[in-house]
């Protein structure tokens, strides 16, 4: 296998760890398999990626569509360190209003899948941070919203100090997340 896929705590959220091929060139890996996110249970078909450039400290998030264009979203850094961030918002899951935090890296090339029906964000850990993502669903203004990064009731640590941190007016304006617009249902 080219990959392992890990299954983490929150139903639909995918770990997945990269077989690294090394030599004294450099190195290679295989970085996306669509019959293998098949075979583990992620029926996405990616029809866009994205693309973005944050110094240290950057906070992009959190951020979802609202059904019926949500995104399920395939994550990889290609250089630096990110701290990403999922929180589910699907209504009667085990795992409502809670989040899972993973740590992704040019180094450790892991990926992350982030099912539909969670907010998502990833704050910038180093410098020149360079993330690339897949989505299931085209961009859609329309449907965008957001949860506070901050909200007290999620207790999400960031790893840097909140004075640290970069962030958007839009994304500081987000509602906390008991007060936000959702319409996701968990499907046991």
């Amino acid at each position: 296998m080219s990959f392992e896929i890990l299954k983490t705590d929150f139903k639909g959220i995918l770990i997945i760890d990269p077989k690294v091929f090394s030599d004294d060139r450099g190195c290679f890996f295989e970085s996306f398999n669509s019959k293998k996110l098949y075979d583990a249970g992620i029926k996405a078909d990616f029809v866009q990626d994205n693309i973005s450039r944050s110094k240290k400290g950057v906070l992009r998030g959190m951020h979802y569509q609202l059904d019926p264009l949500a995104q399920t979203k395939l994550l990889t850094v290609l250089s630096g360190k990110i701290l990403d961030v999922a929180v589910d918002l699907r209504k009667g899951s085990p795992t409502f209003g809670k989040h899972l935090s993973v740590e992704l890296s040019s180094d450790n090339k892991r990926m992350v899948v982030i099912p539909k029906g969670f907010a998502h964000g990833f704050v910038a850990l180093e410098d020149n941070t360079l993330v690339m993502y897949k989505c299931d669903n085209y961009y859609s203004p329309v449907h965008e919203r957001g949860i506070r990064f901050n909200d007290p009731a999620l207790n999400i640590n960031w790893l840097l100090p909140e004075k640290e941190l970069i962030i958007t007016k839009r994304d500081v304006s987000f509602p906390i997340m008991s007060e936000a617009e959702m319409n996701f249902v968990y499907e046991a």
